[in-house]
This record gives structure tokens, C-alpha cells and sequence, in this order.
């Protein structure tokens, strides 16, 4: 094959290519320049699994203890100890167990140490006693991202000038 053959092959080629993405960006807007995003039909299905899954499985990670005592006053002292923490950590999970004869308060879902050593150093702040321990943790959430419908404002963001 000659180096013009080559070259026409190329650029009826891109031709095609640029000609089925810009048929393919139109058909994707309606008359009313509304973009509809559309979620993939077994989105829904796996977010379900997922759900299951995370009910009846744990993995092994990394969890911080901030809390551990024993004795007569010990479970109201631990549910003190989580108010305060939910305000000062809001976006970290607390988990409270009784192993005899101690109540203890475990914090986050960290897969690795790293992890938790990150938030080890903000936590001692706060808590000096804290410390890593290895522990059953729960899988991380899938996020859920909902079909949405998104109206065009701007005609300059029309690469159709329709």
C-alpha cells in the first residue's frame, strides 16, 4: 500500500469518527435544550446488591479506640464520650461494644493504617489516649447518583448553535 493510500485511508477514517460524535452529541439534546443524563439500566440493581452486601459483610481494617471502661456508670459515661466525639468528628462513624467486662468506643472505617494514622494525628488532638486497632470494619458506600435533567441557559454553551 503507496503513502497516499495510506494518508486518504487516514483521513476518511477520522472523517467517519468526527461524523458518528457529532450525530451522536446531537441526538443527545432535544428541541427544548434540555440535557438529559441517563443513568444505566443495572445501576439500580447493583446499588441494591451492594446494600445487601454490606449488611452480611465486614472486611478487616483499621478502627481508632478513643474509649474503654469498665464499671457500674461505665455505658452512660460511654454514650457522653460519643455525643462529644459526633460533634467534634461529625463525618466519622462511632461504634460502641462491650467486651467483658470493658465498653468500648471504636471510631471510622479505614482499610489501611495510613488511613487511620491521618486521622489518629487530628483525633489525639482531642483525645490523647486514642489508638489503632485492627478491627471488622464496613465496606465503603457506593455513591447513588439520581437521573437528572439539566436545562441549557446559555446559548453559548450550545456546540450546535441551534
Amino acid at each position: 500500500m503507496s503513502d497516499s493510500n495510506y494518508v486518504a485511508m487516514n483521513k476518511i477514517l477520522m472523517l467517519i469518527v468526527c461524523s458518528m460524535l457529532v450525530t451522536t452529541l446531537w441526538a443527545q439534546q432535544n428541541e427544548e435544550k434540555n440535557l438529559i443524563i441517563h443513568k444505566p439500566f443495572l445501576m439500580d440493581s447493583l446499588l441494591v446488591q451492594d446494600s445487601i452486601f454490606r449488611v452480611s459483610h465486614k472486611q478487616e481494617g483499621f478502627r481508632i479506640q478513643i474509649f474503654m471502661e469498665s464499671g457500674n456508670e461505665a455505658v452512660n459515661r460511654a454514650n457522653e464520650v460519643i455525643d462529644q466525639f459526633k460533634e467534634d468528628f461529625p463525618d466519622i462513624p462511632t461504634y460502641l461494644s462491650f467486651g467483658q467486662p470493658y465498653y468500648r468506643i471504636r471510631v471510622g472505617d479505614f482499610r489501611n493504617r495510613i488511613e487511620a494514622e491521618r486521622s489518629l494525628r487530628m483525633i489525639n488532638k482531642l483525645y490523647s489516649q486514642a489508638f489503632i486497632t485492627k478491627d471488622m470494619i464496613e465496606p465503603p458506600v457506593l455513591p447513588f447518583f439520581p437521573e437528572t435533567t439539566k436545562t441549557q441557559h446559555d446559548e453559548q454553551s450550545n456546540p450546535f448553535g441551534d
